[in-house]
């Protein structure tokens, strides 16, 4: 072997010019990334207007609570007696001296416990929708797809998924809220309402929604993304 042919060799041990070829080639930019989440979506639909319509109804039922204590809250800071016994008739338990609901346990048990079904109805759902995509993520694995890729689109359309229901959910939770309280108290459930509390309340619901779509997700993601490609086409749905 000639001189010249030794020295290509050395120079081809210590510099691969493929490697940040490849590099560039596995890496997909986060625009991109958010396209393939949204496309699956569609592909998806039904079952992920299913999904999301869980997070709806777990969103709606706990801002539906907390709307309902801000509306009592503004019915007794007005000081009226009337209200006082028109909330004790309603089935909230309010003393003498109470100037909010939430000082009383039974309410805050009930706001303890939307909570509660917000949490499980979410991560049951979020996870129901990875545990069935396993042989999606075989077949995706099997064509490259590292297991950063595979998180990251787990990870974008539960976060569109979660904003999108989370919305959907605290605001349709406010309105009937809202509704319900003036067919119960009348035109002074609205007027005696400090609409700061009823913004902090919906925008507490769709945070929570949110958070908890992502947190659903986490868990069953990782795991799918770490499965061998051969693993995973093998689960049987």
């Amino acid at each position: 072997m000639s001189r010249q042919n030794t020295e290509n060799l050395s120079e081809q041990k210590f510099f691969d010019p493929t490697k940040d070829s490849v590099k560039r080639q596995v890496v997909l930019p986060f625009k991109q990334s958010l396209s393939i989440s949204f496309k699956q979506i569609k592909v998806r639909f039904v079952r992920s207007l299913i999904t999301t319509l869980s997070l709806v109804l777990a969103i709606s039922f706990l801002c539906f609570v907390r709307v309902g204590n801000d509306v009592a809250n503004g019915l007794l800071a007005s000081e009226n007696p009337d209200f006082r016994q028109q909330l004790i008739r309603a089935g909230y338990d309010v003393g003498a001296d109470e100037k909010r609901v939430e000082t009383n346990p039974k309410q805050r048990w009930i706001v303890i416990l939307s909570i509660l079904v917000c949490v499980v109805g979410i991560v049951n759902a979020q996870l129901m929708a990875v545990t069935e995509r396993f042989r999606e993520i075989g077949t995706m694995k099997c064509l490259g797809a590292l297991d950063k890729f595979v998180l990251r689109l787990f990870f974008l359309e539960a976060g569109m998924q979660g904003i999108i229901g989370s919305l959907v959910g605290g605001f349709a939770g406010a309105a009937f809220s809202l509704l319900n309280s003036t067919l119960q108290f009348g035109n002074a459930a609205l007027t005696h309402l400090a609409w700061s509390d009823l913004m902090f309340s919906v925008a507490f619901a769709v945070l929570v929604g949110f958070l908890l779509s992502l947190a659903g997700v986490f868990y069953p993601a990782i795991i799918a993304s770490r499965m061998q490609p051969v693993e995973a086409m093998r689960v049987e749905h």
